[in-house]
Order: C-alpha cells, then structure tokens, then sequence
C-alpha cells in the first residue's frame, strides 16, 4: 500500500501524551492554534503521501552520481525538493522576521518525520538547511543573517555543515583544515571534508557550507577551532549568486544506503569564507547545529520505522501463505502478528520520546527556565540513540515479515535497512550518545532524570485504578531504574562508559512504558492494547538491562588484545 502519513497519531500525542498545550501557552508561540496546527499537518502529510513517496525506490534505484565534476541527482528530487521548499516546510521553526513561519520545534519534528517516512534521502537535505538556520540565527552576525537566512529558509539556497576530515572524525579537535584572514575581512579557507551529507546538488541556487577551520596560531583541539560560511558561490552586491567559489566535490561515496543522497568529499582551496561567531567559538556554534540534528536524526529513525512497518504490514495482509485462519493471509499468524505489534509499538514509544524532547526544546525556547532546559539536554541523546535503533530494528524486522522477499531488493523492503543505518552513526554515533547521557547530561547528579521518573510514577499511582496491573509494573520499572540511575551517578566515569549504552536503553525502554500507559488512560481500547502489548511483552528488556549497568567495567578488559585477536 502507498504511504499514509500518521497524521492522526500525532495529534493524539500532541494533544494527550507530550503536552503541546504548555508550548502553545506561552506568547512565543501562541499562534500555533490547534487548528493551524493541524492544518500543518494534514498539508505536509498529503505532499509527503503525493510527492515525496513516490520517490523512494528512485533515489535507490537511480543514485546520485558525480559527472564532470556536476552532481546530478535521483530522477524526481528536483521535483520533490521544489515541493518541499515552496510549501515552506524548511523554515516551519525558522525566525519570521526572516521568512520563517516560528512554529513550535515540535511541529517541526512532527512533519520532519513524516518526510523522511516518504523518501529519507531527499528529506537529508532539508534537515542539514535546518540546523544551518538555527546556527546562523544563534551565532551569525546581523549582516549574515541578512544575507542568508532569508534563502535558506525559502529554500531558493540549501546548507550543509563540513566538520568531519579523514584523520579526524569524533575527535573533531584533531582536524586540519585552514582559515587565512583576507586583507578584506573575509577568511581562505583551505582542506578537505568527508562525509559532507548533501553537498551538492543541481536544483539550488546556492549551496551554503558551514566550515569548521583552525586560525593561523590557533591552539590545538577544539578550543582552537572558528566556524565559517563558504558558499559554492559568492553573493554579488545584490545578493544573488555570483562568482564560483573555489571549492569542489571531489568524489561521492559508496554507501550502503542513502543512495539518493549524495555524500561528498569536499575540497577546499583558499574558498573565500566570512566567520560565524568568535574566533575560536566555531565548536559552540556547531553544536547548536548538531543538536538540532541530533533531534531531527531520531525522527529520521522513527520515519524509517513507520515507513518499514507500513510496508511490512500491506504485505502481510496480501501474502497468502500456510493454514491462516480469518482472511487466510500471513497476518493471522501468531509470529508475524506479534512482530507487526511489536514495530507498531516500539516505533510509537520512540515517537512519543522525540515529541517530548521537542516540548522541552520549545518550552526551554518561550521561558528560558532551566528545568526545561536540563529536560531538554537529557531527552536529546535518548531521543537520537533510541530513535535510529528502533529505526534498525523495525527495518530490519520488516525484512522478516516479507521472507524470503525480504531480501529480494524489488520488494523495497531491505532499502529502509539499509538506508536507516547510517542515522545510528551521524550526528555522533548511539554510543557517544549514550557516553553524553551519563557523564554531562549527568553532572546535576541525576536531578534530570529524577524528575522525569518522578513523572512516570505520578502517572502510574494516577492509573492504579483503572489499569492496576499496567501501572504497576510501570511504576516498578521507573522505581528500579531510579536505584540503578543513583548507583551509576556514584560510580567513576570510566564505569559509567562501559554501561552507558544499556544505561540509555533501559531508561528510553521506561519512558516508552510511562507514554504508552499515558496514551492508555487518555485513549480508545486499539491504544490500551498497543500499551498493554509494550508494557507486558517488551518493558520487561529493561531488568536485563539494568543489570548489566551494575556491572560496571567489571570484566570488560579481562581479554587481552592478544586474546580478542586468537584464532
């Protein structure tokens, strides 16, 4: 069956389980009506249904490809991304005074996920033009944010960011590339980026990099490292694209998946660039880049799953197969039933986290309060590393569903395995992820994630009566990863780093559980059912979990080298 855009599974969440209520309280955003919000909705949702998704085997298919030195891209994304831009779904959360509509980042979320459900390569693009915005609005000077803000957020110009060389990957501060101050003010920059998502395309004016670049004298690491604005081609004096930059794709690489999606090796040879913030502030300016996409690649993790699962589903309702009984097909058998829910409910759950997340983002926005702020930052891993493994897992299950099929790349059904698993290594992979959550996101000695699991509990006393047997093993789960969050927060960091990645898991496991029996005291017996299904079948992973955290590093180096190496 075709895409359908889960429209009403987000207002339900809106209106019953993350509270966009609070967001739309505030004056900041008190225009995001229920109405307009929906309307929101239901127009991006139809153009991902119409335009986007009938993309989605094209970028796979037909990949991106490098011709004389020209990017050309998938058949029908020029297309796809006019629809994208002209519909103004680059600048939803963007600054009006710039064109942006300065919706709440939760609606943004909400229309990010469903674009990357329909067609994930092509939705890359937009989602890099994003954080672009959001660094320049934070950190640009005046003149910058005249000059680029308003095209970036029309979508006339696309951004990229460039921070990854080949001797330096998560150890940014190892990086080499030079920026050589101009007599004009303006900076050379000089260096090669891998890894560059989007960084070119043939159906943009402009294509705006954001270049991390070290001074003449600078100090090693990252505290020696400026950010810099070098475009493919240099604005003339009325703003409009002009002179070509010297900067070049130097190849694309060959990916597993993404294939619509051209990722780039980036040269450049003293490329005229203007510096975004301070010098040597370029690492905090990227970093409010990289936290909006760290947020906006969970939800192109969920938009995986739900695309994977759709697509499971429709072929399990047609697949005759066996003695089924009812419509005879192989969704009346026991095990493709139990995986259907199973991605039905982990794909939920892990919605409901990155909704949340994007509350907090907005909350933090309209008050400034540092509790939403610290709720913010806790909720920002969690979202991103659970996000993209649900969105792994429900691919790969899907993969399951269709058989043999499955693995017959006409079916479609493999292109979301392997286009989602880049997502669990970008923006910093799910283990750096899960390392941030326990040293940083940590340092308030677990008062964040206190009050989260205080919420849990509250919510599991408040359906005692209705849902006893739910709500206690709720409550029990939050009560126990409460006494493991307290032991962790006593333990050296090096402990803590071996336990991070099931430390993170158990805690996005009893969140998934406290939204889950949310929606199930707000909701019709289709979501107690969905709940009951998480809480019972896959809540329990959490114990496991749990304790292999009290392990520590216990164990973890008892292999010598030689060890892991023999035969």
């Amino acid at each position: 069956m075709p895409y359908r855009a889960p429209v009403r599974d987000y207002s339900f969440l809106f209106d019953h389980v993350v509270g966009l209520e609070q967001v739309t309280a505030t004056d900041r955003f008190a225009e995001a009506t229920p109405d307009m919000v929906e309307a929101i909705l239901t127009e991006a949702g139809r153009m991902c249904e119409e335009v986007l998704a009938p993309l989605q085997r094209n970028g796979d298919t037909h990949p991106a490809r490098l011709e004389n030195g020209v990017v050309r891209t998938s058949p029908g994304f020029d297309e796809g991304y006019k629809a994208i831009a002209e519909g103004g779904w680059v600048g939803i959360s963007a600054d009006p005074e710039f064109g942006g509509m300065g919706l709440p980042m939760t609606v943004t979320t909400a229309v990010n996920e469903m674009m990357a459900s329909a067609c994930l390569a092509l939705q890359l693009n937009p989602l890099m033009t994003q954080g672009q915005i959001e660094a320049l609005e934070h950190h640009a000077s005046d003149e910058l944010k005249a000059l680029y803000l308003p095209k970036l957020i029309s979508g006339e110009w696309c951004g990229t960011m460039n921070l990854t060389e080949p001797q330096a990957g998560s150890d940014v501060g190892a990086l080499k590339a030079k920026a050589e101050p101009q007599d004009d003010g303006t900076y050379a920059i000089t260096g090669q980026k891998i890894y560059i998502s989007w960084g070119d395309n043939d159906f943009s004016e402009n294509v705006c990099h954001l270049v991390l670049a070290r001074l003449p004298g600078a100090v090693e690491g990252t505290k020696g490292i400026s950010l810099f604005m070098v475009p493919k081609f240099i604005p003339d004096a009325d703003g409009k694209p002009g002179e070509r930059n010297d900067l070049r794709v130097v190849s694309l690489e060959h990916k597993m998946g993404l294939h619509g999606s051209p990722t780039a090796v980036m040269e450049y040879s003293g490329a005229k660039g203007w510096m975004v913030g301070p010098e040597n502030g370029g690492m905090a300016a990227m970093f409010t880049m990289m936290n909006n996409a760290r947020l906006g690649v969970g939800g192109q993790g969920i938009g995986v799953a739900e695309g994977a699962y759709q697509h499971a589903l429709a072929y399990a309702l047609d697949r005759k197969q066996g003695r089924a009984g009812g419509s005879g097909s192989i969704v009346e058998h026991a095990d493709v039933r139990r995986m259907l829910t199973e991605m039905k409910a982990e794909t939920w759950a892990a919605r409901a986290i990155a909704l949340s997340c994007a509350v907090a983002i907005d909350m933090t926005t309209a008050t400034g309060d540092a509790g939403w702020k610290a709720r913010a930052a806790f909720l920002t891993p969690i979202a991103k590393a659970f996000g993209t493994d649900v969105g792994m897992a429900v691919s790969q299950t899907g993969v399951q569903v269709h058989g043999g099929m499955g693995f017959v790349e006409e079916t479609g059904a493999a292109q979301y395995s392997r286009d989602v698993r880049v997502t669990a290594i970008y923006e910093g992979t799910n283990g750096i992820q899960a390392m941030d959550l326990v040293a940083r996101k940590m340092m308030d000695g677990g008062e964040a994630a206190g009050a989260l699991l205080d919420e849990i509990v509250a919510d599991a006393k408040s359906a005692q009566d209705d849902l006893p047997d739910m709500a206690q093993a709720v409550f029990d789960a939050a009560e126990t990863l409460r006494e493991t969050t307290d032991w962790l927060v006593a333990q050296e960091l090096q402990d803590r780093f071996a336990v991070a990645v099931p430390y993170l898991r158990a805690f996005a496991r009893v969140l998934g559980a406290g939204f889950h029996l949310r929606a199930a005291m707000k909701g019709d017996d289709p979501r107690r059912a969905l709940a009951r299904f998480y809480i019972e079948r896959m809540l329990p992973e959490h114990a496991g979990l749990l304790a292999q955290v009290r392990q520590g590093a216990d164990g973890l180096y008892d292999l010598s080298l030689d060890d892991l190496a023999a035969a």
